[in-house]
């Protein structure tokens, strides 16, 4: 029996996962095979160095300090205007994230991990879904939450990546792929959320990636092969307002949505999976 967690992409809507995660090792469910897509590759990878209940408190004492310094999107708007002028690209830096992630995991590759990981990202040069598999770990994480104009594209060896919620957001399909038997889906709750017509400019692109992301989701999910179990565990603590054109620097709700979450996952667990 093979058990995957598919941490999925959503930025900040991330530290809902926490919650996830704490409910399902509490349950005495651990993973076999770990994805992750862009926050969720961040996520993960503390999993499958860690898979047990302790990495709770390093996740939430990270999406804390990140909460409380704006390490990652805490520019200056001045700054942030100055540096889409000059690039053309992007607003924010690389570099804060890439030293945080450093910090965490220095040299470590996904060889040395416990647990078997894999990274998505999308490659510009081949207009591909990319899986890292092997190698050091942070650039990989780096390339998969590289989010369009927002961060800069990732270099990596001779290719150049974008974030992989792109062109897989929630990776059900994969874990399927690899030979998975259950699969617990940790998705931040933008698949259950009624999209609206756009009225501004930023809202097509957002409203055309949620289609485009919900829609691959849900042919996977509908394509799960007999005898393969899917868990779609239910996020909370999230709303229309985490999609507004500031909402990546919202880190305020890090606390309620881990907690929130947390309590939803172990009902629904409690109520859906009976042999742990």
């Amino acid at each position: 029996m093979t058990t995957a967690f598919v941490l999925g992409g959503g930025g900040v809507l991330g530290a809902a996962e926490v919650g996830m995660l704490q409910a399902l090792f509490e349950r005495g469910i651990a993973p076999d095979l770990v994805l992750g897509t862009s926050i969720g590759a961040l996520n993960g990878a503390l999993v499958a160095r860690d898979p047990s209940l302790a990495v709770i408190e390093r996740l939430t004492d990270m999406w804390q300090t990140v909460a409380s310094s704006r390490e990652v999107f805490g520019d200056r708007p001045l700054r942030t205007v100055r540096r889409a002028v000059s690039t053309g690209t992007h607003v924010y830096s690389s570099s804060p994230m890439r030293r945080r992630l450093a910090e965490e995991f220095g040299d470590m590759t996904f060889e040395d991990l416990p647990v078997r990981f894999q990274v998505c990202a999308a490659s510009i040069e081949r207009a591909a879904e990319h899986w890292f598999t092997s190698g050091p770990i942070v650039p990989a994480i780096v390339a998969s939450a590289a989010v369009p104009g927002l961060l800069p594209p990732a270099r990596v060896g001779d290719e150049h990546f974008l974030d992989g919620g792109i062109v897989n957001s929630i990776p059900l399909g994969r874990a399927v792929a690899l030979g998975a038997d259950v699969v617990y889906v940790l998705q931040v709750g933008r698949i259950d959320r009624p999209l609206q017509v756009p009225k501004r400019p930023w809202e097509v692109a957002r409203v055309s990636f949620e289609i485009a992301r919900r829609h691959r989701f849900a042919r996977e999910l509908a394509e799960v092969p007999d005898g393969v179990v899917a868990h779609v565990l239910p996020a909370r603590g999230t709303s229309d307002k985490d999609d507004s054109i500031l909402g990546h620097r919202d880190f305020t709700s890090v606390t309620t949505r881990i907690e929130e979450t947390y309590r939803a996952s172990l009902d629904y667990l409690d109520q859906n999976v009976a042999d742990r």
